[in-house]
């Protein structure tokens, strides 16, 4: 064989061998990542050839199936439309799932090792033993009455969100967010529908697909207080410590004053710290958070879990919603020294500091709680395709922000507000329910946004709701009172108390 020959016969050879290892690479390495690929249609069909689970709450579908004649043999829906659209999200065909259809996707669909059993079983049988379910912690009585208190508020505000927990345990009992929108179009196995309803839905400037409840935070404006004024009975001073207020305060280093919402609110030089609270006085608390200093402020925030970047709420043992971290801002010059002026505004929920709903949740339900915050969740339990449960949740501390002693001032200072100050909006006949408003300016010329944190206990002293309602740019004033009457609306109704 001449030279010629022997060099193509090597090539050949060199190119078989090539050939071989990648068909041994597409084969083995990189199957299952095509095999489970977006792009590859048989995977799709694969998967819509069994139901998906169900999720549900109070024992009512809030995300089901129904039959059909085409490729794909069941239509995901949701018969609820908006009212749970933020928690439960959607499942689209070709495209991201979003909301518990997203953190509980394996589940759902039923490819999760915790349904391993269904699956070797459908080996032997034949069968296509649908996914696992979802059975949620929300209260359907509390779900509806948020979205029709906060959808018809008297104010004629289009966007805010309303979250309501457990102080005991952690399970979230409503949560809502305004506008929404009817996730059903993007489940649509039409790719024209669903591109159609997306992107009418995405480029809409008021963001229906935003979940204002965990995923935004806005300027909490004086329920900042209740962190301050833990801060304070930390350092060693009582409800009864009176601090320096007044109708104007100027802080140090700084050209502008701080002034009272109304001229009546604490007119004295001096008011006690459950009288501060309770009336909400503005001069008083920045005074007071100058006194005790950016880092006790920061840290006190932090400790309710301010800072904190990888919370989600969803199931205790797995992924969830993702929130977005609450601030307070660093309150300090270019030099590094504390910004004065900064740490005043701040100490009354402004300047910097940002706030979820959530979060303002969590800070009621641990002053309810004895100073124990338990972690918020939203799966109670997953069953398998039978209804047997695989999960049971069961509340979990996430952190102890403050003791029981600072917690029972904290209560009362907050059961004075609903009681005697600016939080009467809130009250609830048979429950003691306590409380803070918030009123916070933001974007120039712009109306503020309305706030109320609270909790109930019922008449055998049991944390039964506390709740967080956001109000975004609420016309006319005294922004705050409504997200008071909400919030005592929706906890009442979390109680099981709503229709009397």
């Amino acid at each position: 064989m001449n030279a010629p020959l022997r060099k193509a016969g090597v090539v050949i050879l060199v190119l078989f061998g090539l050939l071989f290892a990648n068909l041994n690479w597409v084969q083995g390495y990189k199957a299952d990542a095509y095999r489970t690929s977006d792009y590859n249609r048989r995977v799709t069909v694969a998967e819509y050839e069994r139901p998906r689970g169900i999720i549900e709450a109070d024992g009512q579908p809030l995300a089901s199936n129904k039959p059909t004649d085409g490729q794909l043999k069941f239509q995901r829906v949701y018969p609820e439309k908006e009212i749970y659209a933020p928690v439960i999200g959607y499942k689209p065909v070709d495209n991201a799932e979003t909301g518990i259809e997203r953190s509980e996707d394996e589940f759902l669909a039923g490819t999760s090792d915790k349904l391993i059993a269904d699956r070797l079983s459908d080996m032997f049988t034949g069968d296509n033993t649908g996914g696992g379910n979802i059975v949620l912690t929300l209260k359907t009585r509390a779900q509806e009455t948020a979205w029709k208190e906060l959808t018809e508020n008297e104010r004629g505000v289009k966007r805010g969100a309303a979250i309501a927990i457990d102080p005991r345990t952690g399970a979230i009992q409503a949560m809502v967010s305004m506008p929404s929108y009817d996730p059903n179009p993007l489940a649509s196995h039409d790719s024209k529908t669903f591109l159609a309803a997306f992107n009418k839905l995405n480029n809409d400037k008021q963001k229906p697909l935003l979940n204002r409840a965990v995923a935004d935070n806005k300027p909490p404006g004086s329920t900042m207080k209740v962190i301050v004024a833990a801060a304070a009975l930390q350092a060693g001073k009582t409800q009864q410590t009176e601090i320096q207020a007044g109708p104007v305060y100027r802080p140090p280093g700084s050209g502008a004053d701080i002034r009272n919402a109304e001229d009546e609110t604490c007119p004295g030089g001096q008011v006690t710290l459950k009288e501060a609270l309770t009336e909400s006085c503005n001069t008083g608390f920045a005074r007071l958070g100058v006194e005790l200093g950016a880092e006790r402020v920061k840290k006190t925030a932090q400790a309710f879990g301010f800072g904190q970047k990888d919370l989600t709420v969803g199931n205790l043992d797995g992924s969830g919603l993702a929130v977005a971290s609450s601030e307070t801002g660093e309150m300090a010059n270019p030099d590094g020294s504390t910004d004065q002026a900064a740490l005043a505004q701040s100490s009354i929920g402004q300047r910097d500091v940002r706030m979820t709903v959530l979060q303002g949740a969590l800070l009621a339900s641990t002053v309810a709680n004895d100073g124990k915050q338990m972690k918020p969740y939203l799966v109670q339990q997953e069953l398998d395709s039978e209804r047997r449960p695989i999960y049971t949740a069961s509340g979990k501390v996430l952190r102890t922000p403050i003791n029981a002693d600072v917690a029972k001032d904290l209560r009362e200072m907050m059961v004075s507000v609903v009681e005697n100050g600016t939080g009467t909006k809130a009250k609830i006949k048979g429950f003691e329910v306590g409380g803070k408003t918030g009123t916070a300016q933001n974007a120039e010329g712009a109306d503020d946004h309305g706030w109320f944190v609270g909790f109930a206990y019922n008449e055998k002293g049991e944390a039964v709701s506390a709740s967080c309602v956001m109000l975004e740019n609420v016309p006319g004033g005294h922004a705050s009172a409504e997200a008071a009457r909400i919030s005592g609306l929706i906890m009442k109704a979390a109680a099981g108390r709503g229709g009397d």
